[in-house]
Order: structure tokens, then C-alpha cells, then sequence
């Protein structure tokens, strides 16, 4: 082992422990509820059953690490958005991470907003980003709508949450178990939704939560105690689907099954190496394709990369990769996959 690279995966491991140790004592929600075909009173568990992860998979993946090219901060193109809400269509702004703006039938919806510089249980230590939102809060639009997919620190950021609060006093639709997460931070108006549970959001939008192949947990104690999902918008402007964060599995073909048009799909495609550590939860740029086709949307814009550096992948890799499956496949492919800039705007 190169005795450079010794130190640095020595400190790692170190900061791992500390973080790891840190949140043991942290913020955390249980779910209590009927049992069901995917939670068995006390643990959630996936369609297609996996391991979970402990610490020690956790450290060997970290020492064992594959050195990708370093990440570079870079600077983002000043985006401006209306502050109105979109009355025809559906518009997509692709904020950081899996932060979307989407407006449609005159709502406004953010995804896992996340606007800390860290994705963490505290504010010095943990992974960082290494470009800022192309979207300050206080240049959004007035939002109505947050949705969250699950409550890993890189989708669930109370401080961001907690400024939405203030900034807008949005709606807060989260997974089974959520609702007190954010109730103990003085979030009050939350939903709590189930797979293929839906809401009514407006008079022409409603919300439904689908499965997803993933997992959850904020501390050491409350491994898959709280509902992983994504969502489908579906309205009279059209149907967008947020896939939240997922591997592979026949939900793509049951969400399929149940909406048969879905104009806009937004699909995770970073963190995916290592694939023994990372293949259950994440999904590749090529399962990502594949999970484009499986739901046949006529748009589909990546989410999940570049912000924070969250696997062994490189920081353009995911993107790099999928851009040549693309080439690679334009026969075969349908529909349309976008690999979005910062602060790109997608208009259907």
C-alpha cells in the first residue's frame, strides 16, 4: 500500500468512528404501525430482500477505497426562475444533488432540498460540496410542496428544512415514521405517506408514494425504522416521478404497471461504486438506463452527482459513463435522458 495513501485512509476511518459514534445519541424516528408487505412491526424491509450495511462493511469499504481523481469545487452559472408558478406544462430545475425544482399545475415542489454545506450530523466534519446550489433560498419561487425520500443526511437536512419553514411554511411529505424528525425541529405541517398511499396536494395535483430498493437510518439504533419511497406527481399538466434514492428492482415495473404515461422521470445515477458495497441501494448509470426504459418516460434528467463525493466513483464519472451508454444506445434507447448542469432547466 502506497504509504501516502496510509494516513489519509487511517484519518477516514478515524472521522468515520467519530461521526458514527457522534450520532448515537442523535435524532431519531421509529415507526409503529400495522404490519404490512414491506414492514413486519418493527423493521421496513425492500422488495427484493438485502443485507443491511454494519459499521465494519462501512470501515472495510473505506479502507479499501479506490483513490478516483479528486474532486475539485467549481464555480455555478447564475440560474434565475420565474417567481411565479408554471400554469401549462412542466418545468424542472435542477438545483444540487437530488434538489429538483419542479413546478407544475401551478405548484411548486422541491425534492430533498438540501442547501447545507455538508451532508452530516454536524456542521464540521462529514462530506462536503464542492459547488454551491445554482439556487440561493431566497431566490426560489414561493414553494408549497417538500418532498422527501428517506432520512440519510444527504436528503433529510433539517437546517435546510427548517429555513423552508420560516422562508414559505411549505407542506412536508415524508415516509412512514418521518413526521417526528421533523415535528421535534418545530416543523408541524407534515404528511406521512406509505407506499402506493396517495395525497391530494391541489385541486388537479395529487402525490403517491412508490417503493424504492434502499434503507434508512440517522443514528446506530434506528436501522430501517422509518420508510424509504419515492413519489409520482400526477396531474392534468402531466406525471413526474421522483425516484428518490433506490437501486434496482421490479418497482420500476410496478410503477410501470400503475402510471402508464410518466412524462418526467428523475433518476439517481452517483455514488454507485463500489458496486459489492453500493449495487442494493444505488443505482449505476447503467441501471439508471435501464430503469429509463423499464418506465418508458418521455424524459428523464439524472440526479445524484456531483455535489458531494459520497463513493469511490470520480466526480464526472456517473455522468461520463451514462453520456457514453447514451451514445452507445441511441438506437435502442426511447424517450430522452438528460445529464442536467447545474441550474439546467427542463421544459416539457
Amino acid at each position: 500500500m502506497n504509504m501516502w495513501h496510509c494516513p489519509r485512509k487511517l484519518i477516514a476511518v478515524c472521522m468515520l468512528v467519530f461521526v458514527m459514534s457522534f450520532i448515537v445519541t442523535g435524532c431519531s424516528s421509529r415507526y409503529q404501525g400495522p404490519i404490512s408487505d414491506h414492514f413486519d412491526g418493527t423493521y421496513f424491509y425492500n422488495i427484493v430482500p438485502t443485507t443491511r450495511k454494519t459499521l465494519w462493511d462501512i470501515i472495510r469499504w473505506r479502507w479499501n477505497s479506490v483513490d478516483s481523481k479528486s474532486w475539485q469545487a467549481f464555480r455555478v452559472e447564475p440560474t434565475h426562475v420565474q417567481p411565479l408558478r408554471v400554469h401549462s406544462g412542466i418545468k424542472a430545475t435542477f438545483i444540487n444533488h437530488a434538489t429538483v425544482l419542479v413546478q407544475q399545475d401551478k405548484v411548486n415542489i422541491l425534492t430533498d432540498p438540501i442547501w447545507s454545506e455538508r451532508c452530516s450530523p454536524v456542521s464540521f466534519i462529514g462530506p462536503k460540496r464542492y459547488h454551491p446550489p445554482a439556487l440561493a433560498l431566497e431566490e426560489l419561487p414561493p414553494i408549497d410542496i417538500v418532498i422527501i425520500s428517506h432520512n440519510h443526511y444527504d436528503h433529510l437536512d433539517l437546517p435546510t428544512l427548517v429555513r423552508l419553514k420560516k422562508q414559505f411554511n411549505p407542506r412536508f411529505v415524508v415516509g412512514l415514521g418521518n413526521g417526528k424528525l421533523l415535528q421535534a425541529a418545530g416543523i408541524t405541517k407534515v404528511n406521512e405517506v406509505d407506499w402506493r398511499q396517495t395525497l391530494r396536494i391541489s385541486p388537479s395535483l395529487t402525490i403517491t408514494g412508490v417503493p424504492a430498493q434502499h434503507w434508512s437510518t440517522r443514528t446506530r439504533f434506528d436501522v430501517n425504522r422509518t420508510l424509504w419511497l419515492g413519489y409520482v406527481l400526477q396531474g392534468k399538466q402531466g406525471t413526474t416521478f421522483f425516484a428518490g434514492d433506490t437501486g434496482m428492482g421490479p418497482h420500476f415495473e410496478q410503477i410501470k404497471q400503475r402510471f402508464k404515461h410518466i412524462n418526467l422521470a428523475l433518476l439517481p445515477i452517483g455514488a454507485y461504486l463500489p458496486r459489492w458495497f453500493m449495487a442494493d441501494n444505488h443505482l449505476s448509470p447503467k441501471d439508471a438506463l435501464s430503469a429509463h426504459q423499464l418506465i418508458a418516460a418521455d424524459y428523464s434528467m439524472a440526479i445524484h452527482f456531483r455535489t458531494f463525493d459520497l463513493g469511490d466513483d470520480g466526480q464526472y464519472q456517473a455522468a461520463d459513463e451514462l453520456r457514453a451508454l447514451l451514445s452507445e444506445k441511441a438506437e435502442q434507447v426511447d424517450g430522452h435522458f438528460i445529464i442536467p448542469r447545474v441550474g439546467q432547466q427542463l421544459k416539457l
